[in-house]
């Protein structure tokens, strides 16, 4: 029988994880946020009030053994000056099945049939939500996309609505055998799963260990220091009886000429330590967990993917 993990997070990181993740032999669960605001999901969101979509079609196309040519039109948007400037196919896919079914969650299984998904996404709720952060300056920032282009410290995070998370996601928390907090902004990506009181509801009951896959970059705003340990804290601060388990780490030196260019956009790398983190009782594994791809620092999916599964099966 397959070992069944639930992965929480949203945004590129996620989508990368799941890349490499679904080859491996293992039922994913997928949960992911539904409050980003910006590009093509903000204006979808306002013109039908509906959860976010833009994350769910990434973390499908990704999913799909289908084509590239398939999943390159999955990803292609339109450069036009009509409405349609800016879309992606696969967002105008999900809200138009969205417009039909009234069910996000249903939406997602049709158009994971259609793309021949093994593994099963899901929305963390079917609800509008609309995300709030406080500055440590008292100053409320209001949305997805303006939290993360204000590049301020936050006290804390919380949603303008009540949210209500789906039942299908407490179901997976409860059969998991782990549980996987993804890569991705912390603030925007992560944080958003924690701070509904149901999750936390079902994670204080969860039999699964807790693992974190720790940015090999910080972002501005998100931490005091770039420290493993850090991020660590921040995700513990929000957790209930439950704490991070175990956390995944790069430990592969970053060349100068990338730590220059990432500069330019006041990030850094996440650094270990180590001691921190023991007298947090927290299981570090840490390899060499870069690649390169257009420019960019990624996490090494498939080596990425190999370690959670070595933990798994320990």
């Amino acid at each position: 029988m397959k070992k069944k993990i639930v992965v929480l997070g949203g945004g590129t990181g996620m989508s990368h994880l799941l890349r490499g993740l679904k080859d491996f032999p293992v039922e994913i669960t997928a949960v992911i946020t539904v409050a980003d605001n910006g590009k093509s999901t903000g204006k979808l969101r306002e013109e039908f009030s509906t959860p976010a979509v833009g994350d769910i079609r990434q973390v499908l196309t990704n999913l799909s053994p289908l084509s590239p040519e398939i999943k390159n039109t999955m990803e292609y948007r339109f450069d036009t000056y009509s409405d349609l400037d800016g879309h992606p196919i696969g967002n105008l896919l999900l809200t138009a099945m969205l417009n039909q079914t009234g069910s996000l969650k249903t939406s997602i299984e049709n158009l994971s049939k259609l793309l021949r998904i093994k593994h099963k996404v899901l929305p963390l709720s079917e609800d509008y939500l609309t995300l709030e952060a406080e500055t440590i300056d008292g100053e409320i920032i209001t949305g997805q996309s303006q939290i993360m282009k204000s590049y301020q410290k936050f006290k804390k995070i919380q949603y303008k609505e009540k949210p209500h998370v789906l039942k299908e996601v407490k179901e997976a928390i409860k059969e998991a055998d782990l549980i996987i907090f993804s890569m991705g902004s912390l603030y925007t990506s992560i944080l958003p799963h924690l701070i509904c009181p149901e999750m936390i509801k079902c994670l204080d009951k969860a039999k699964a260990p807790l693992m974190y896959l720790c940015n090999i970059m910080n972002q501005p705003g998100e931490t005091e220091e770039s420290y493993v340990s850090h991020y660590v804290s921040i995700l513990n601060e929000y957790l209930g009886k439950r704490k991070i388990d175990v956390v995944i780490a790069n430990h592969q030196k970053i060349s100068k000429k990338m730590i220059e260019k990432y500069e330019k956009e006041f990030k850094e790398p996440v650094r270990i330590d180590q001691k921190n983190l023991e007298k947090m009782n927290i299981e570090l594994l840490s390899a060499d967990l870069i690649t390169v791809e257009d420019g960019t620092i990624k996490h090494n999916g498939l080596k990425l993917s190999s370690m959670i599964f070595s933990y798994l099966m320990r």
